[in-house]
């Protein structure tokens, strides 16, 4: 009775010409496959080896759980072997727990299991371990269908990966009711070209690659207001508006050859369903509506047989019968399947359904097996389950579909995108949740206080919260915890709502709703309004790119509501090339090739090449990767975080003084052609007087590599009394290291030896000198920038660049900014500063010329100098402001010269290879820096890639040559670009 039926038997493919041939032709045509004989053969083959009592089974499905113990495995085993179940529906349980489950219990058929799921937003619908898709009603937000085709495709990936065939999606009711309790956010939307549009496109990606789908629930759940799962809902629409409205996508998706419908449990008298026969049961409906007056010729389902609108009007095997006689040809989720089938062999015998008419159906069902590839072998491989379902491109593809649903409901104030960061102090305040990851996205664009309140504040809580929040301009609110249920207004409490409206009277306030489209109806009187649609990390990282113009704002609301707000409604904003945050597979790159940076970073840390570090990739705007690694130190006592601020040490002269120059030379106020003395007359009779600013930048100016001022104010290995105490006290107020003070006039001191230094001979014959890296040129180029902008060089930094760009964690003397805590440690500073350099520039020269020099003296984050280099890949644009023009940028990081590979201030990469600060595969456009602490930035125009890598080797030994010596800067940034692939899908960043 076991035997197995997977594959044909060699005698019945020799016989071909003699198999009976008793195909029910209309429905092959639905499930033909490209080899109809062999299809054949095999539908015959199998249906001729079965009883007609067995053949009873296969029109049964059953509900199985992977949560569940061994008492119900072996129920479901019996099932299977004894009354020859046609397939099984799982619910809750793990993905690998199911896998074994499917292949145990496919063993045990005599003829092979459908397994299906109602999986409407993907297996993490029922499966723990597996990413969830959106729900229907986000993705009737979204402006096209491509996505949602796309969807349908890779659920139907993980369906196989999983030994499914049948997803019980989509839903295609259109929700004329904002009130329904069941389908509402289930539903694409409320209007039927919508629902019909999204549906086909669900349906077709699925059924393209393999799995059957189901429209359900037929003939229209989306007017009602009680749920079929607890009672029979009833509808009074009349006929001709539920064929114009409700069947309306059925018609499409029949006419593009949908596969399976699910009838539902609903009165509904106009078409002929009575009070103790729903539609399921009602052969008008489902006979002669479905499958005759529509021409439906595919697997008819019914709706779940233990739901209250079917279960509460007849047992067991009475509500099972009654469905088969009305014409469906999978009752699904039996709960009696013996007592069903005698029932049925009685009904055959008393000649109310006849054993042809329950034949054809079999063999139909036989025939969608065989298209769903049954007539192979079963078998899952469970090893890497859970990652081979939720993969990398899964992730990136919800998140694509979730930005393209955000939509824009109100934006009076033109708030957003937030165009200036620096008019304002920012505060965001969650409600119903703590949104933490809401949080984190918010702080990359720009400084914000966060605060928190409780769902059972009371008035007290808020008028400390108005309190907290009176100095701030722009208040962001996250509106968290949200229900479905709109009898319980979707758990919002009006206290909440009246808050939030009385912000706005000070504030500027941006709100963000993480509820359901109905929900938005509650916030009509807020004046800048996004709406998100559900709450989880994508949607919380995704609404600070809109609201900060990283991402636009695209999506169109599939309802209306009462204020207004039409379907199709939604504010289009721009994006203002901020950086987006992304997936490597959403701009083409791999993030398998990507891990590998993982082993390179952990072997690094474990060789003590480095504590720790950062290291950042973007791509086409978007920052695709940014991990760190490691701990601030080797004691391992603090992890190092994305907000980590390192000593950026010689990337100073590229994103301080070279900015600054460019600022200048742009504008028309220095010519790199002029010598120092034009804009610093004291150095008139010096040396230094007729360099050329040009030759600074490109190293060619003769100067010194490096001069030791330190060393001038040691007596030995001991401090000279007359320049440092360890005592904060005039004239010692200069802090150089913790404890450490040096006397206020070490800068002054300093600019005189520097301008006293020697230059290196360049030979009698030579009319330049040669190339020679140098940080002298810097001390002079940032007394040049000084005089000509009248402040200091950190404030118009500050002022010109930082500031407006968003860097908020990003600058120089970051103590008086940050806490200790937030800024890893550099060298264990024996020689000269005799203590741990900890918040202090590392580079002795910077720190004697007060923490703010032209070479050294930034600290920062990986994501805030990611944003000065997207600045440079996009003209000197980044959101509202215009700092640089694209000649300028392309003049100075352009090469420069035959001596060396450098360009203006800027690095190159080595035209030999295995020579250079970059990768092999950097191509000759890159530019950018390193710097001594072990960090690098660099952006390829050609690429539009961004590589950002932070560290602090010299933590507690400067003299520690391993990341260098060990090519890991280099090595990561040849890792980034073989990540580069062919363009997949998808839509805009």
């Amino acid at each position: 009775m076991c035997q197995k039926v997977y594959a044909l038997s060699i005698c019945c493919i020799l016989l071909l010409g003699l198999v009976s041939s008793h195909s029910y032709a209309p429905d092959l045509d639905l499930f033909q496959s490209e080899n109809t004989t062999a299809q054949q053969v095999w539908v015959d083959s199998v249906f001729n080896n079965l009883t007609f009592e067995e053949r009873l089974g296969q029109l049964f499905m059953v509900a199985a759980y992977s949560n569940k113990g061994k008492d119900h495995q072996e129920e479901i085993s019996q099932l299977i072997q004894r009354e020859n179940l046609g397939g099984l529906i799982f619910f809750q349980g793990g993905p690998v727990r199911q896998a074994h489950l499917t292949n145990e219990y496919q063993k045990l058929a005599k003829t092979p299991l459908f397994i299906a799921m109602d999986a409407e937003w993907g297996l993490g619908m029922r499966l723990d371990s597996v990413l969830r898709f959106p729900k229907q009603m986000t993705l009737g937000a979204a402006k096209d269908e491509v996505l949602v085709y796309h969807m349908g495709r890779e659920i139907a990936r993980q369906f196989q990966e999983m030994g499914m065939h049948i997803n019980f999606a989509p839903v295609v009711d259109v929700n004329s009711d904002p009130d329904n309790p069941v389908i509402g956010y289930r539903s694409f939307g409320e209007e039927k070209q919508l629902v019909s549009r999204k549906s086909l496109a669900y349906m077709q990606g699925l059924q393209d690659h393999g799995v059957i789908a189901n429209a359900k629930h037929f003939p229209g759940h989306g007017n009602t207001n009680s749920d079929s799962h607890y009672t029979t809902p009833v509808i009074m629409s009349s006929k001709e508006k539920i064929v114009d409205i409700d069947l309306y996508p059925y018609r499409e998706m029949i006419d593009k050859g949908l596969m399976s419908v699910m009838v539902a449990h609903l009165h509904i008298p106009s078409l002929g369903s009575e009070d103790k026969l729903p539609t399921t049961l009602s052969p008008k409906v489902v006979t002669g509506l479905l499958r005759e007056e529509m021409n439906f010729q595919g697997l008819i389902f019914t709706d779940a047989l233990n739901m209250k609108g079917v279960s509460d009007l007849y047992k067991p095997g009475e509500v099972d019968l009654l469905a088969l006689l009305a014409g469906n040809d999978i009752l699904l989720y039996a709960e009696d399947v013996p007592k069903s089938k005698k029932l049925i062999l009685e009904a055959v015998e008393q000649g109310k359904i006849s054993k042809e008419e329950i034949d054809q159906r079999v063999r139909k069902v036989l025939n969608a097996k065989y298209w769903a590839g049954l007539h192979q072998p079963q078998q899952i491989n469970p090893q890497k389950l859970v990652e081979r379902l939720s993969n990398f491109g899964t992730k990136a593809l919800i998140e694509q579909l979730y930005a393209s649903s955000i939509t824009v409901l109100n934006n009076q104030d033109e708030a957003i995108p937030v165009r200036h960061l620096d008019m304002g102090q920012m505060a965001s305040l969650t409600l119903g949740g703590k949104g933490e990851t809401f949080k984190s996205f918010l702080d990359k664009y720009a400084a914000f206080t966060h605060y928190t309140l409780r769902s059972n504040s009371n008035r007290d809580n808020y008028a400390a919260m108005e309190a907290n929040l009176k100095d701030y301009n722009t208040v962001v609110v996250g509106v968290m915890g949200m229900t479905n249920n709109s009898r319980r207004n979707f758990g919002l409490n009006e206290e909440e709502i009246a808050f939030i409206n009385r912000l706005q009277e000070t504030h500027q306030v941006i709100t963000v709703v993480f509820g359901n489209a109905y929900s938005a109806a509650k916030f009509r009187e807020q004046k800048n309004l996004l709406l998100v649609y559900e709450e989880n990390e994508f949607t919380e990282s995704l609404a600070p790119q809109v609201i900060f113009g990283g991402r636009p704002g695209t999506g169109k609301l599939p309802i209306s509501l009462d204020q207004g707000w039409v379907l199709g409604h939604g504010i289009q904003t721009a994006t203002l090339d901020r950086l987006a945050y992304s997936t490597p597979e959403a701009q083409n790159m791999d993030s398998r090739e990507l891990l590998k940076i993982d082993r390179l970073m952990e072997k690094a840390i474990a060789d003590k090449a480095t504590p720790g570090g950062t290291v950042l990739v973007a791509k086409n705007g978007s920052v695709v990767l940014e991990k760190s690694y490691g701990h601030y130190d080797y004691s391992e006592r603090q992890a190092v975080t994305e907000n980590t601020l390192y000593d950026l040490a010689s990337l100073t002269k590229v994103m301080a003084t070279t900015q600054a120059i460019m600022f200048l030379e742009g504008r028309g106020f220095i010519d790199l052609d002029e010598k120092l003395e034009t804009y610093l007359p004291a150095l008139a009779g010096s040396n230094k007087a007729d360099i050329r600013i040009r030759d600074i930048l490109t190293h060619e100016a003769g100067l010194l590599p490096y001069i030791p001022h330190f060393t001038q104010t040691l007596e030995g290995s001991e401090w000279k009394r007359e320049y440092y105490s360890r005592s904060n006290q005039p004239p010692f107020t200069l802090p150089v290291a913790d404890g450490v003070f040096a006397h206020h006039s070490l800068p002054d001191s300093l600019w005189k030896w520097t301008v006293e230094s020697d230059l290196r001979y360049k030979g009698s014959k030579s009319r330049g000198y040669s190339y020679r890296y140098s940080d002298v040129g810097m001390y002079l180029l940032h007394r040049l920038i000084e005089t000509m902008v009248n402040q200091p060089m950190n404030e118009f930094l500050e002022q010109q660049f930082y500031s407006p760009l968003g860097m908020n964690h990003f600058g120089f003397l970051p103590l008086q900014k940050f806490d200790p805590r937030q800024i890893a440690p550099t060298e264990d500073d024996r020689l000269f500063r005799k203590t741990l350099v900890h918040g202090y520039v590392h580079d002795p020269g910077a720190a004697l010329y007060g923490g703010v020099a032209g070479h050294a003296g930034l600290f920062g984050t990986a994501n805030d100098l990611a944003k000065l280099m997207q600045m440079m890949l996009q003209g000197g644009k980044y959101g509202a402001v215009e700092i640089l023009d694209q000649e300028t940028i392309d003049k100075f990081t352009s090469k420069q010269s035959f001596k060396s590979r450098r360009a203006l201030g800027w690095d190159k990469p080595d035209p030999e290879k295995d020579k250079g600060p970059t990768g092999n595969l950097a191509p000759p456009s890159t530019f950018g820096h390193t710097g001594f602490t072990g960090t690098a930035a660099w952006a390829d125009p050609e690429n539009q890639l961004i590589y950002i890598f932070l560290s602090n080797r010299v933590h507690p030994d400067a003299g520690n040559n391993r990341l260098l010596r060990d090519n890991v800067r280099s090595d990561i940034q040849d890792i980034v670009y073989k990540s580069l692939k062919t363009q997949i899908l998808l839509a805009e960043k």
